[in-house]
């Protein structure tokens, strides 16, 4: 089990007010894998590539990183980040992909159904790396 205290510990450390607010809607929503994964260290967040979002099934993704810009995207997603680099905001804005911040994503959808979460399935209930 992931402990909120812990969770909060960390957050203490976080200087960008945006992720502390990321972070705490998180947790406040029983996210709990995903409020540890986002409080962890910004350099172990995911960096995801334009292209690869392009050859996931699902057309609701969260990624609790960055998207960068390299590669194409060839359908309409809505896609939910902590950032976006200004190329893959551009490329998703001519694919008609919908872009939102995670803030964005818990308060329109509190429990994340239908929303595929990059990078938490392999994080087990203790927040440790199976």
């Amino acid at each position: 089990m992931i402990s909120k205290t812990k969770i909060q510990r960390k957050t203490e450390k976080k200087t960008n007010p945006e992720l502390v607010e990321t972070i705490f809607l998180a947790k406040k929503n029983n996210h709990l894998k995903l409020a540890n994964k986002l409080s962890g260290s910004t350099r172990k967040q995911l960096r995801v590539n334009v292209g690869e979002l392009s050859e996931l099934k699902e057309d609701n993704i969260l990624v609790p990183g960055k998207i960068l810009g390299e590669g194409e995207i060839k359908k309409k997603i809505t896609i939910s980040a902590l950032g976006f680099s200004e190329q893959a905001r551009e490329k998703l804005k001519k694919a008609g992909c919908q872009i939102k911040t995670i803030n964005q994503e818990i308060e329109d959808n509190p429990t994340l159904k239908g929303v595929k979460v990059l990078g938490i399935s392999n994080v087990n209930d203790r927040g440790n790396v199976k």
